[in-house]
């Protein structure tokens, strides 16, 4: 057997200092193509899960467009922005001002360098399309064009849509692309956000040949990035000046409180990680979640959602009084008790993506139950509410790999419903079958026996 002919199993994983970086030595081998795309194939069919050179990002990725029913043959992604809609959105835009950098930084020699130069908005919409014009009419047959929504549950891994999911700089080389018709292609692109707010505005790509994958285009779009980010500070200087005001502080960013799959919760704020009790715990979900409806709790009603009978207004008072010394009085107020920021929680994030329809991506974020260990009605009903939206949405899908990582939950593996969906969604030739079949049948045989 050749050196080119490794079976894919065989093959080690791409390992870089950079995980970002497709090509880090600027080049694609005729192996890595064909073990991405064996591996993209086992994937997309359901035979088995990626082996080979599969960057964990872009494995991820492609488990995430799975999950959100990206179709890997299917059309075009759609252009939901047309002719004065457009041009009205993109000269609102907050990276408008900022174009003309971009414009000197990369456009100026994107067709000597072959390639296509795109900037998104925060939803993956195509607002700009500029760059060598040959390029730019290959592309616009897969709808690559000013208006198109290239968002990652949308167009599949791209380098855009997935800089935007993550949030981080990235790279995909063409078979790394979830949709086939992608695959001659390879990309580079950076999310750019408001230096004051730290808001996600969008992202700037580079789109071209095997090149674009390489080390160099990554580091030029990276600095891009940045030096857009310094112009939009300057300009908000700038303007502030203007108005006879001083430029204010950016403002520090929201706390993050983490219940799931975890027996005690932990915040993460801007002064560091700190894990809660159990009472703390439940007390500050409970606050988060009165805050989405936007109201606070009496000291009564937070007792009844603790423990009733058991906690005592004061008790809860005395809780309440410990907590703020813990997480700061500018976090918790009193009278009624409430949220007095933003506090974003995980039970939120998975909540937000069930809701756009990113089932495998909330699969992704749901490492279990919340606060498995807590027995406060209030907190109950938080986790059966967040579970069984999180049961039909993967039932829904009838996805096999959704099925089977969501079975592999602890709540999961007594329903019966659930792994009979597995078993019915496995191709017949799946090796997976046995072990889900002898799983459903010994459920129903318990099931008997009760």
């Amino acid at each position: 057997m050749g050196r080119d002919e490794t079976p894919i199993t065989e093959q080690p994983v791409a390992t870089t200092l950079n995980p970002w970086l497709a090509l880090p030595d600027g080049r694609p081998s005729p192996a890595l193509t064909r073990g991405l795309r064996a591996a993209h194939e086992l994937l997309v069919t359901g035979t088995a899960e990626a082996a080979g050179p599969v960057r964990s990002v872009v494995w991820d990725s492609w488990r995430r467009c799975l999950g959100s029913g990206v179709d890997p043959d299917g059309s075009a992604p759609p252009v939901d922005l047309l002719d004065d809609d457009l041009i009205a959105y993109r000269e609102a835009h907050p990276l408008a001002p900022v174009m003309p950098v971009i414009r000197r930084l990369l456009v100026e020699d994107a067709e000597v360098d072959r390639m296509i130069v795109a900037v998104t908005d925060a939803a993956g919409r195509m607002l700009w399309v500029e760059g060598d014009s040959w390029l730019r009419s290959r592309a616009a047959g897969m709808n690559f064009v000013e208006g198109a929504r290239w968002a990652e549950e949308v167009a599949g891994t791209n380098a855009p849509g997935t800089a935007l999911a993550l949030d981080h700089f990235v790279q995909i080389y063409g078979s790394e692309h979830y949709r086939r018709p992608v695959q001659p292609w390879s990309c580079s692109a950076a999310p750019v956000h408001d230096p004051v707010t730290g808001a996600l505005l969008g992202a700037i790509d580079v789109t071209g040949g095997d090149h674009v994958a390489g080390p160099h285009v990554l580091t030029l779009v990276r600095a891009t990035a940045a030096a857009v980010e310094a112009e939009l500070r300057w300009l908000h200087r700038a303007q502030l000046e203007r108005a006879g005001r001083p430029a204010a502080p950016a403002p520090r960013a929201a706390p993050r409180l983490a219940v799931l799959g975890r027996d005690r919760a932990r915040l993460t704020a801007p002064s560091g990680p700190v894990d809660l009790s159990l009472r703390h715990s439940e007390l500050l979900l409970l606050l988060a979640e009165a805050s989405v409806a936007g109201v606070g709790r009496t000291a009564e009603q937070l007792a009844a959602e603790c423990h009733p009978g058991e906690a005592a207004p004061v008790t809860v008072r005395a809780e309440l009084s410990r907590l703020r010394r813990i997480v700061g009085a500018q976090v918790v107020g009193s009278r009624p008790y409430r949220l007095l920021r933003p506090l974003d929680t995980d039970v939120d994030a998975v909540r937000r993506l069930l809701g756009s329809g990113a089932v495998g991506a909330a699969l992704d974020r749901y490492p279990g139950a919340v606060l498995p260990r807590s027995r406060a009605p209030g907190v109950a009903v938080v986790r059966d509410r967040l579970s069984a939206l999180l049961r039909r949405a993967v039932l829904r899908s009838r996805r096999p790999e959704l099925l089977l990582r969501y079975a592999e939950l602890p709540e999961a593996q007594d329903d019966v419903a659930v792994w009979r969906a597995c078993l019915e969604s496995l191709p017949t030739g799946s090796p997976r079958r046995p072990a889900a079949s002898a799983h459903l049948l010994r459920l129903r045989a318990a099931s008997r026996a009760r």
